[in-house]
């Protein structure tokens, strides 16, 4: 039978700052991970900026390109990303030998999927054919994709492999793999794509390799550092290559609905981006922008919300929903305080996130493509708050295991900005602020059910590890994780990334 557990004594002592799973302790933990999410937000920004320099057509190819090989990752994406939630729960339940079987069924799923990504290089011209985008836009957006497959296994490979350190809590050992990954990515960027050091000039083709190469990148150096120490021995590495048929179909329970929901997501965002595309290049160029811009703000939240699902999986897999609650909570305030401050400075000065991409072209040129993608970063004020608590939530739901209910939602509401934006364009020639604005709408639709959903408390009763994993005390806690928001001094600070 399961211990049922009591709130510890010390469980809230202390202010909001610095009691337990309070501000101090989220954001040691989550500050690595936006950290490295904001690497990502680095990297895709110089990519585009950089494709921008080299030739307006190639910018305008590479965010639909991108974002419809994007919507190709979600579904196994989702699934091993979910190795997180599985990781934090075990070790919250005191059961680190299950951690490498998680670990590597999460790696099976890149493996298997790696074919289909391989066939879509087949598919590009057909799909990218029928958007009825500019054909020079057309001829990049085919060639960039069909490169972008070449990474799409890593990608999936490396997201498992991260999940074992995101779900100890080992956030830095991200923030040093992640961060390295995009330095690679933007030194090969600029190298490939306006031919350095011997390299031919290979505008979108060298941008798109540079992003595989980091993917590898990524993938080499999860595994050395996974790999050091007695993880082997602790985690059950060797025992965790055999098959779990159980296991796997645990992840699938879980992880499954949770990337089917990033798939239709996605997707969504992807339509819309193509719809947006009909609209010329010029309109498809602003957003590029606008949406690079955003993800200043976007992408390192993200990084917030894994810290969010690690904290909720360990705490749940503890019994200590009072605890995943708070840290939940703590997280928002955080997430609230840095939206804002983005808010007003996209409404203040919107010109100086586009500094970089006027340094590379004529005044004459970039002033009108300005104009635009300053009353479009007016929406990105608008909707970047209320961006921030649907991420904070519904990580924590994804967290605790509800991914049904996400999946639900997003099946319901992601076609709506389509639609609603096609009829807009199609039959009352509204253009591109109609699009923004039923993105806005969006996004604070997302918001207000999210919230809902985590205050009515269904997740507090919600595992996805086995039934019958023993539940323990927090002190008993101390031997399987002695710290949750430092790394041990062998994995501070991996040197070798650096060489």
């Amino acid at each position: 039978m399961q211990r049922q557990l009591t709130t510890d004594e010390g469980d809230d002592a202390g202010s909001w700052w610095s009691r337990r799973c309070g501000g101090r302790e989220v954001l040691l933990l989550a500050l690595p991970l936006m950290i490295s999410t904001m690497t990502w937000s680095i990297s895709h920004f110089t990519d585009r900026m950089f494709l921008l320099w080299y030739s307006p057509v190639a910018m305008a190819a590479a965010m639909p390109a991108g974002m419809a090989h994007f919507a190709m990752l979600c579904l196994p994406l989702g699934i091993a990303s979910y190795v997180n939630t599985f990781v934090a729960q075990y070790l919250g339940a005191n059961r680190p030998e299950r951690v490498g079987l998680a670990v590597f069924a999460g790696g099976r799923v890149a493996l298997l999927f790696t074919p289909l990504f391989l066939l879509s290089i087949w598919m590009a011209p057909a799909l990218f054919g029928a958007t009825g985008h500019e054909p020079d836009v057309v001829v990049a957006e085919v060639l960039y994709f069909q490169i972008l497959a070449f990474g799409a296994g890593p990608t999936i490979l490396a997201a498992a492999f991260s999940a074992f350190f995101t779900g100890q809590g080992k956030m830095y050992t991200v923030m040093w793999v992640d961060g390295s990954s995009s330095l690679v990515n933007i030194i090969l960027n600029y190298v490939f794509i306006f031919g350095y050091l011997g390299f031919p000039e290979g505008g979108i083709e060298g941008a798109a390799w540079a992003t595989v190469v980091a993917a590898f990148w990524r993938v080499a150096g999860y595994w050395y550092l996974m790999h050091r120490g007695d993880n082997s021995e602790r985690f059950g590495f060797v025992m965790g290559r055999r098959f779990d048929r159980p296991l796997l179909a645990r992840m699938l329970k879980y992880g499954g609905p949770n990337g089917v929901q990033m798939l239709v997501e996605v997707s969504g965002i992807t339509l819309f981006i193509f719809l947006v595309g009909k609209l010329g290049q010029d309109a498809m160029v602003t957003t590029t922008m606008a949406f690079n811009v955003n993800s200043v703000a976007f992408i390192p939240l993200l990084g917030l919300g894994i810290a969010v699902a690690t904290v909720v999986g360990q705490q749940l897999g503890g019994d200590r929903p009072h605890l995943a609650a708070r840290g939940t909570y703590s997280a928002l305030t955080l997430a609230l305080v840095y939206s804002g401050v983005m808010a007003v400075l996209y409404l203040g000065v919107p010109r100086l996130f586009l500094l970089g991409y006027a340094s590379g072209k004529s005044p004459e040129e970039f002033l009108p493509l300005a104009d635009t993608t300053v009353w479009l970063l007016r929406f990105v004020a608008a909707f970047c708050l209320f961006d921030a608590i649907q991420i904070v939530f519904v990580s924590a739901l994804k967290g605790a295991g509800d991914t049904r209910f996400v999946l639900i939602v997003t099946a319901v509401t992601s076609p709506l900005p389509v639609l609603f934006g096609y009829a807009g364009v199609q039959w009352f020639d509204l253009g591109l602020y109609w699009c923004w604005w039923i993105l806005t709408a969006w996004i604070i639709t997302l918001a207000v059910i999210y919230c809902a959903r985590f205050l009515q408390g269904r997740w507090r009763s919600m595992r996805v590890i086995e039934p019958d994993a023993p539940l323990i005390t927090a002190g008993d806690l101390e031997p399987v994780l002695p710290e949750m928001v430092a790394m041990p001094p062998e994995t501070s600070a991996p040197a070798e990334l650096h060489a």
